[in-house]
């Protein structure tokens, strides 16, 4: 497959799209191509959209909008919508059962494109190049903390779907950080990506590995919120093995309920990255690798950190999002052995104790997981439920990551 419209037709099957089938992608496809081969843009989605005036309409302070702030303002939120629809119809690419999707070469992928597997069963993804969509129509959100920007489009996600594989592909940016959008109320560029790799709602049985996923703030998401053990509560069995995680602020991952084993893979970033610093929450950042949410279960096993820069230190192994159980055994910072349990235990202890103090001052209840203990028994071991051999030096996860990750190392043929 070469083109987008192409490869919908090769996923639709001639009628019959979960039927069992191979797909090679060869080149780039763009999600943003057109019947006609154009490349679209912002003003083809929404002609007249302006992000700057967009803005604008949330007054000076960036706090509350209003329709009346300026006469363009109604129009301004009406395009806005108008356009996000309008690209999501355009650029979504569906992957159904049965369905193995494979690059040719090592640049053979997508661009701009969202791809997403739905209530889907055995897909595979191999061999690929995938350079994160640019929401043109992401939304301010003044009350999310500070004020944040919450763009619509993963890369790649998966929605109550199971037995996924996610191997040698290269997941990033590319050519458009988010440093270099326009800035938002609070100073800071607009962030015009969501996740690069996010399963939800269920998602479960997947294997990420030999993958390479690099320069990019929210990485990878596990689980629909705290609130969702509906849908989550027991599933999101997940397994991250033998991958490169480079200059990812957050998220990789941050999981929720979810049973994941996190083997060998090898963590880089640096405090004074000039476009994506990775501050800890020991620095007074946001910033951290694994991320231990809400009922979550993380055996992390024989993992490097690589972490330099000015005020490097530890605390960005891991953060604890509400998460109070949580495992690590033969892990490395900086060559050296490290005691990720210990920074795992402080970060919950003090969520905890934040927390607390919170809910005394405004006299509410304290959430559920206050009156938790933090534990290393997480309830599982993957040894348990399959067999692996682990890496047991830092040099040697390291290179394998540098040179067996991502797209171009598999010999594929048709």
């Amino acid at each position: 497959m070469e083109t987008l419209a192409d490869l919908k037709s090769a996923l639709a099957n001639n009628g019959q799209p979960t039927a069992p089938k191979i797909i090679y992608i060869n080149g780039t496809i763009n999600g943003s191509q057109a019947a006609d081969g154009r490349i679209l843009g912002e003003q083809d989605y929404a002609a007249g959209y302006d992000i700057n005036k967009y803005i604008s309409c949330f007054g000076p302070d960036g706090k509350v909008w209003s329709d009346q702030t300026f006469e363009y303002c109604k129009k301004q939120r009406q395009l806005r919508q108008t356009g996000s629809n309008n690209m999501k119809r355009q650029i979504e690419v569906s992957i159904p059962s049965n369905t193995t999707v494979i690059g040719l070469g090592a640049d053979s992928g997508f661009v701009g494109a969202n791809i997403v597997i739905l209530s889907a069963t055995n897909v595979v993804m191999r061999n690929l190049s995938v350079e994160a969509p640019v929401d043109f129509f992401s939304t301010w959100s003044p009350d999310d903390g500070d004020g944040a920007w919450n763009a619509r489009f993963d890369a790649v996600s998966s929605v109550t779907s199971n037995h996924l594989w996610i191997d040698h592909v290269r997941l990033t940016d590319g050519r458009y950080p988010d440093s270099e959008a326009p800035l938002g109320p609070n100073g800071k560029p607009a962030n015009r990506h969501d996740g690069l790799l996010d399963l939800k709602d269920g998602t479960d049985y997947v294997t990420i590995s030999n993958s390479k996923l690099a320069n990019h703030d929210k990485t990878m998401l596990l689980g629909s919120g705290d609130e969702h053990v509906d849908k989550d509560g027991g599933k999101l069995r997940v397994s991250y093995i033998g991958n490169h995680f480079e200059n990812i602020q957050q998220r990789g991952p941050r999981v929720r309920f979810g049973q994941v084993h996190v083997l060998n893979n090898y963590f880089v970033g640096s405090t004074d990255h000039p476009q994506y610093p990775m501050v800890s929450e020991g620095q007074g950042g946001n910033s951290y690798f694994l991320g231990a949410g809400y009922e979550s279960r993380i055996f992390s096993e024989g993992n490097a950190f690589d972490y330099t820069g000015p005020g490097a230190d530890p605390t960005i192994m891991v953060s604890s999002y509400n998460g109070h159980r949580f495992s690590d055994t033969g892990s490395w910072f900086n060559g050296e052995a490290a005691d990720l349990n210990a920074v795992a235990r402080a970060s919950f202890e003090q969520n905890r104790a934040e927390a607390l103090a919170e809910a005394e001052s405004s006299g509410t209840t304290a959430p559920d997981w206050t009156g938790w203990e933090f534990t290393t028994d997480v309830g599982w071991d993957p040894a348990d439920a399959y067999r692996y051999k682990a890496f047991t030096t830092p040099q040697a996860v390291r290179n394998h990551a540098l040179q067996f990750t991502g797209p171009g190392v598999l010999a594929v043929k048709r």
